[in-house]
């Protein structure tokens, strides 16, 4: 006989959290080898002694982070969905007679103490540096990229920079900005001097990326370990292309701090192989992986280049495919680069001159930096490029996670330190799940907070 089943409610249900979560349940595995027991260490000089007990700030970073590994960007939803779902009550110590907290104290918190702590950052830190000591991060061999993220701003709100005094009689964004900027330490990095700024978010740069319609947004850099796929360095910057190196370099640099020596090599598409992060790569004997960034004018040009041309150091000159000798005249400032010039007797009868020059004689210009130019263009036929090429792909599947999976395809904050939040949370949320796989797969101990 076909049985019906009554839908009918009991008063009370004896069961524990606990033995609800599957041993194998992220949640569970990311409790087990991770602590979270920094936050109120971090925090503790931004709470009084007396008073009434303020909301746990762990409970309120587990929360977050849950958002962050179920791609639930609305923190009203996020609040929404934990009132049922076991497995984040478990995670969050919320038993289903204890209060969740209000929506609007994210926000609060994150404002005061979160924003002022660092604590997002530090998250992020504390992630990375759990990567390092159980071995999963290499950091010999890294790959950067920057990807477009959208802004939460519509292209329609931009003013004319020069009216900005004026909005700020009606729009509480424009008035904090312009307080901000007044207050601005004086060495914090610029956001864009654009001719136009947005009302709704004045951070954001109109610009565009990969061939796309020009949108409101920022860039989100990665700096990525080979091996292990893990994210050690995250920066969000202005959307300029200008400023992928600096924060390349910016990221390099605190990477080799927590590692304690530079990586041998970085790979990065033409974006980066410009001559002053070449050289900044050369100078910490960092092998460099991608193709350096001519002007349209060389690339054009129907003459030899300065490849063609071979340095001669006895006499600090240069010999010409023809064999003879271009003499050195001097610096220029202006362009950084030293010049080098024929004579129009030996230019003039040369056989090779409608190729070399349309001159009386030849003026080669070598950039002070062209030895760091020239080495990442001899890298570009080896067997290594190709595999490190190969490799930086794994980036590209790390900015897809972020937008198609966490949920980062448009922001939800506004202003560039909220929207460092976001990054610096989301990437703790990509490298939390590769880590506590891998710790997972041997008994080990849990991952101590840093001191």
């Amino acid at each position: 006989m076909m049985g019906q089943h009554s839908r009918s409610e009991a008063l009370f249900y004896y069961f524990r959290l606990e033995d609800q979560v599957p041993e194998t349940h992220l949640l569970r595995l990311i409790d087990k080898h991770i602590s979270f027991a920094f936050v109120r260490e971090k925090l503790k000089e931004s709470y009084s002694d007396l008073g009434r007990p303020s909301i746990d700030p762990e409970l309120l970073l587990r929360i977050l982070l849950i958002g962050y590994l179920y791609g639930i960007t609305s923190e009203r939803k996020l609040v929404e969905e934990l009132r049922m779902h076991l497995a984040w009550r478990w995670f969050t110590g919320l038993g289903f007679d204890q209060e969740i907290p209000h929506h609007s104290t994210f926000s609060k918190n994150r404002h005061g103490r979160f924003q002022e702590s660092k604590l997002f950052e530090q998250l992020f830190e504390e992630i990375v540096a759990g990567c390092l000591k159980a071995g999963l991060v290499r950091g010999d061999n890294l790959s950067v990229d920057g990807s477009f993220v959208e802004a939460n701003a519509s292209k329609d709100s931009r003013i004319p920079r020069e009216q900005l005094t004026e909005a700020a009689k009606v729009s509480q964004t424009v008035r904090q900005y312009l307080s901000e900027l007044e207050q601005q330490n004086p060495v914090e990095e610029p956001v864009h001097e654009q001719d136009k700024v947005s009302t709704t978010d004045p951070d954001s740069t109109y610009a565009t990326k990969g061939g796309t319609p020009a949108r409101l947004g920022y860039y989100d850099n990665y700096l990525v370990d080979n091996h292990s796929c893990v994210i050690v360095g995250v920066q969000g910057t202005a959307a300029l292309m200008s400023q992928e190196t600096v924060a390349a370099k910016d990221m390099l640099t605190r990477f080799t701090q927590w590692q304690g020596r530079e990586p041998e090599s970085v790979a990065a598409d033409t974006t980066y192989g410009n001559w002053e992060f070449l050289q900044w790569l050369a100078e910490r004997s960092i092998t460099p992986y991608m193709r350096t960034r001519e002007s349209i004018r060389r690339k054009n040009s129907p003459f030899y280049g300065p490849e063609r041309f071979t340095y001669q150091p006895e006499s600090n000159s240069y010999g010409c495919p023809a064999g003879e000798q271009l003499n050195y005249v001097g610096l220029n400032v202006r362009n950084r680069a030293h010049a080098y010039i024929g004579s129009s007797k030996r230019c003039g009868a040369c056989s090779q001159k409608a190729q070399c020059t349309s001159g009386r004689y030849k003026y080669l210009a070598i950039h002070m930096d062209e030895p760091a130019r020239q080495r990442a263009r001899e890298l570009v036929n080896t067997p290594e490029f190709a595999k490190a090429q190969r490799e930086r792909k794994k980036v590209e599947a790390l900015f897809a996670e972020l937008k198609n999976q966490i949920g980062l395809r448009r922001l939800r904050l506004r202003g560039l330190k909220f929207v460092r939040e976001q990054f610096f949370m989301a990437a703790a949320a990509q490298n939390i799940k590769r880590l506590v796989r891998f710790l997972s797969q041997t008994p080990r101990p849990q991952i101590p907070a840093m001191t």
